[in-house]
């Protein structure tokens, strides 16, 4: 482009001075002016034509109109009655009444009366209940009384139990020495004579001496004899040692003690000199 002609060109030609104009966007840029305006127009005129229709279509709402009101009369409709579900009935709660033992009376020893066995006070007996043992709970007036036994004025002895006084031989578990056969043979080689048969001419030999006693429930040793008697004193040496024994650990027969004669053999023995 000259350059007396520039001051009279177009933006639009100076910008594509040089260009190939034909390629679209110089026709797109040159037309853009144009399309603007058509795309305003055309918006102006779309909302017109809403703004107008808005307008009539109100206008035909707006009319006035008739209102029918009719009377109606309701035939064989039946009350639909509430369903009601039963009243499920609560659980009977059982009053736990006070419960007391009904008790024989008999003669024993103190020590020997378990709790449950203990007679109560006839005062206790009117608001509780008389069963076959013990429950706590509540004093209630709605008991049936205790049956009123005649009492003859006697009481019978306890009696006694069928082999708390026998002698037992063979028990399931045997009197033995506290500590054990170990120490059972330390205290006979400590308090043993060995030299009582050799001291009363005994030739050399094993003399041996079968010695039983009672060993009763408290572990008491007593009866003490001697089954033979191989002489030169031995028996009665061996009565004497085992008279001086400490007390035993008692036997046991069915869960408790018992009494039980208990055999023990002594033997001496006299060595050639």
């Amino acid at each position: 482009m000259e350059k007396s002609s520039i001051l009279s060109a177009d933006l639009l030609d100076i910008l594509f001075d040089g260009r190939n104009k034909n390629y679209g966007a110089y026709e797109l840029r040159k037309s853009y002016d144009k399309r603007i305006l058509y795309a305003l127009a055309g918006t102006v005129l779309i909302c017109l034509l809403f703004i107008t229709g808005s307008i009539m279509a109100g206008s035909k709402k707006s009319s006035k109109g008739e209102i029918v009101i009719a009377n109606v009369e309701l035939e064989n409709i039946k009350a639909v009655e509430p369903k009601t579900e039963p009243i499920k009935p609560l659980p009977k709660q059982e009053l736990k009444v006070e419960v007391i033992k009904n008790v024989v009376p008999k003669i024993v020893i103190d020590e020997e009366v378990k709790p449950d066995d203990e007679i109560k006070e006839v005062d206790e007996l009117e608001h509780a209940r008389i069963g076959n043992f013990n429950r706590e709970g509540e004093k209630s007036d709605d008991v049936i009384a205790p049956p009123v036994e005649k009492s003859t004025g006697v009481v019978d002895a306890p009696k006694k139990e069928d082999d708390i006084d026998i002698i037992f031989s063979t028990v399931q578990i045997q009197a033995q020495f506290p500590g054990g056969m170990a120490e059972w043979n330390k205290f006979l080689s400590r308090n043993l004579n060995r030299d009582l048969p050799s001291e009363n001419g005994a030739p050399p030999a094993d003399y041996s001496v079968i010695v039983s006693f009672i060993v009763d429930r408290m572990g008491l040793i007593s009866d003490v004899k001697a089954e033979n008697d191989p002489g030169y004193g031995t028996a009665a040496e061996a009565i004497r040692v085992i008279r001086k024994s400490p007390n035993w650990i008692p036997a046991m027969q069915n869960g408790r003690n018992v009494i039980y004669r208990q055999k023990q053999k002594i033997t001496f023995r006299v060595e050639e000199q």
